[in-house]
């Protein structure tokens, strides 16, 4: 028996999963201190009353044999599909039913879109960069190249003519930095990825966070992306669902490749490997788009954006460099006194009980930078930021 060597060029532990450990590691140690997490992206805030309302109503339909649901479609059910269908259709984008499929995340569609490409395409993706684009490439076997994405370029690297990618990663507004592409700077990459016949593998997750509405929010909102993209979002941020699951994927019809078409490979590998989304969590997802669950999420998201302007402004009075907060959830920050990113970690541990993730672990292009979460509790974000005030 052989076992898959690939793993073996995986790095030793998720990055997520190494930050706990230590953070877990200084708590046993430190009983006494208060450690305030600001790292991984988990939400704070409960789902809200319109989610709560449209599930509990499903598990009463669950409860009754006139109302049961068993096995459910298993690109998701109508009534979802059409309200995501008219959610893109406010931005302008016209989907198809049969373009939208839903899941149990947007990470879990990204690693298993994987098996519609062969292991030797080539991946081209940013760095630094969502630890799991990377990962699950290497557990391929696949051909990994990266896009700098330095300070220099506003942590958004742009398509070089001369670079030859079959598969090319984007997230916009970015995980880790907090970045966001503009409609232009989207089209040069629509453009690259259809001269080159490649495809754009596009993570919308972080787009209701969104607030400069000169910003695209959906990469079909650009001009030929639909001959070149997949889009992947996620109702975890927007809505509270990381405990939960549910997200959702969009091929459009016109993406072909090799005269065959991506949308209906996909339908046909979640017919063999996945079994749909639970109808309860489904009729949830469904009340996020209606207007009351979209004033609800809406206000959640706002206050999350509250954090970040709490933290951005204490960064600009310590005179420390940031980007990112103003439509996402993440700000990307300069570790202070030349600290490597490792060395700022355990500094900011030690020091004030505040725990970051180290921006090394994102890619080469990480080290020297730093990335705070604005989901914390309002109370939490702004002692985190009091403490960190009185180290500098």
């Amino acid at each position: 028996m052989k076992i898959n060597p690939c793993y073996e060029n995986l790095g030793q532990n998720y990055l997520f999963a190494a930050t706990a450990k230590k953070a877990a590691d200084y708590a046993a140690a430190h009983p006494d201190k208060k450690i305030i997490r600001l790292g991984i992206g988990d939400v704070t805030k409960p789902l809200c009353p319109a989610v709560i309302g449209a599930m509990h109503k499903a598990v009463d339909d669950m409860s009754r044999p006139e109302s049961f649901y068993g096995y459910g479609p298993y690109e998701g059910y109508e009534f979802l599909r059409e309200s995501l269908s008219r959610y893109y259709a406010l931005r302008g984008v016209s989907l198809g039913l049969d373009e939208i499929f839903v899941s149990d995340g947007a990470k879990s569609d990204l690693g298993n879109i994987l098996d519609l490409f062969d292991r030797d395409n080539t991946a081209l993706v940013p760095d630094p960069v969502y630890p799991v684009y990377v990962d699950t490439n290497i557990m391929a076997g696949r051909p990994v190249l990266f896009a700098d994405a330095r300070e220099d370029n506003g942590f958004l690297p742009m398509p070089d003519p001369s670079v030859k990618a079959d598969l090319i990663y984007m997230c916009s507004p970015n995980n880790p930095t907090g970045a966001a592409y503009s409609a232009g700077q989207l089209k040069a990459w629509v453009d690259y990825a259809n001269a080159q016949g490649a495809v754009i593998l596009f993570d919308a997750a972080y787009e209701a966070f969104i607030r400069d509405e000169s910003l695209p929010h959906s990469i079909f909102e650009v001009e030929g992306a639909r001959t070149c993209a997949i889009e992947f979002c996620s109702l975890s941020k927007t809505a509270g669902f990381t405990g939960t699951r549910c997200g959702y994927t969009v091929i459009p019809k016109e993406l072909v490749r090799g005269g065959v078409s991506l949308g209906g490979m996909w339908l046909r590998r979640q017919a063999t490997k996945f079994n749909g989304t639970s109808y309860v969590v489904q009729r949830g997802a469904a009340a996020v788009f209606t207007p009351e669950g979209q004033a609800q999420v809406r206000e959640a998201i706002d206050g999350y954006l509250q954090n970040a302007r709490v933290i951005t402004s204490a960064l600009a009075d310590m005179g420390i460099w940031y980007t990112g907060g103003q439509n996402s959830p993440y700000i990307w920050l300069k570790c202070p006194d030349r600290m490597d990113s490792w060395t700022f970690f355990d500094f900011l541990l030690g020091r004030a009980g505040v725990v970051g993730t180290p921006g090394e672990g994102f890619g080469k292009n990480g080290e020297g930078f730093f990335r705070l979460t604005a989901f914390g509790s309002p109370e939490s974000t702004t002692e985190a930021m009091e403490r960190i005030r009185r180290i500098f």
